[in-house]
């Protein structure tokens, strides 16, 4: 496993290059299957994992903490708090109990006042079970809240030591480098790592859209670690699209289903079968190896599906592989 450095200034940590997605722990992953997986992906080297604080409150049941609670229990039966890295979200959990959550409006979303920013972490640390959030994200940007109040929760968090990189996932760019600057006027830590949608498939362009890795983003990523421009990492979430990448009889989501994606894909599909490796694998080498790389976030419901995302971390693409890929 390889590990990068994460944050800004004090506000850091080392996190390993691919990241372990926790969403469906406890719902559609039983819990003995999500501690095998964690299991395998410590003994692999990982370190970093991902949840959120409304995990899953979309299906029937479930309340929205099952995933931070199950890693609560595998981190409290294992001894781990301190040995992985977590990250989890708060903003998109449901504003009235009482009613679904939606991506589409009326969203229900608790927003991200500084009010909720500042229950939800202590929350979240009670059913994790840590005193320290090492990744606390907004969930959603939250344009009805002023930047100022969101942006200064953040760092109040972190000045008094319950979080230590701060993020902001599914989000513009421009909204990403307004936060920064006013954390800046602030005098608090800014966000240091940005979570969006993203992979070797890229969906049409459409207007407006908030969630999707874009060239913009990574341009702006690269121009930072450097004097007066703290750092700014790029995690992505739903790299491998739920096995479209090699299995036909699942859809291409996202707005990936296009003549280009549908192309990129078979590209994708044959480099793979001759390197003699999953389209995954090629998929999640492709983003880690990068001109500017990124964190992968996979969601294995298995020991063998993690096991194939882990083997990514060591294949390293000839320049000409790369060439290939990209010009597709």
């Amino acid at each position: 496993m390889q590990h990068r450095t994460i944050g800004t200034g004090t506000a850091t940590v080392e996190v390993s290059t691919l990241c372990l997605g926790a969403m469906n722990f406890g719902t559609s992953t039983p819990e003995d299957t999500a501690f095998a997986i964690l299991d395998r992906f410590v003994e692999a080297g990982g370190t970093f994992v991902d949840t959120a604080n409304n995990y899953n409150a979309w299906i029937p049941g479930g309340h929205g903490r099952e995933s931070e609670d199950v890693l609560g229990r595998w981190i409290r039966s294992r001894g781990a708090a301190g040995l992985v890295r977590v990250a989890t979200k708060c903003g998109a959990g449901k504003k009235d109990p009482a009613l679904p959550l939606s991506g589409e409006a009326p969203t229900n979303f608790e927003g991200l006042g500084a009010d909720v920013v500042k229950r939800e972490a202590f929350e979240s640390m009670r059913h994790l079970g840590v005193d320290r959030l090492d990744v606390l994200y907004g969930h959603v940007d939250d344009r009805e809240t002023p930047l100022e109040e969101t942006v200064g929760a953040f760092g109040e968090l972190v000045a008094d030591g319950a979080v230590t990189v701060p993020g902001i996932s599914n989000v513009t760019v421009w909204r990403v480098v307004e936060a920064r600057a006013t954390a800046e006027r602030l005098g608090v830590a800014p966000y240091g790592v940005v979570q969006q949608q993203g992979g070797y498939l890229v969906p049409t362009q459409t207007p407006f859209r908030t969630n999707w890795i874009t060239g913009d983003l990574l341009d702006y990523a690269a121009s930072t670690g450097v004097e007066g421009r703290p750092q700014l990492a790029v995690v992505a979430y739903s790299p491998v699209l739920k096995g479209a990448l090699s299995r036909d009889d699942r859809p291409l989501s996202g707005g990936t289903d296009h003549v280009g994606g549908r192309h990129r894909r078979q590209v994708l599909r044959e480099v793979a079968h001759e390197l003699g490796v999953s389209p995954e694998r090629v998929a999640l080498a492709w983003l880690m190896g990068g001109e500017v790389p990124v964190v992968p976030l996979v969601g294995p419901s298995s020991v063998e599906q993690l096991d194939d995302a882990l083997a990514a971390v060591d294949l390293v693409l000839d320049d000409d592989v790369r060439a290939r890929l990209d010009e597709a």
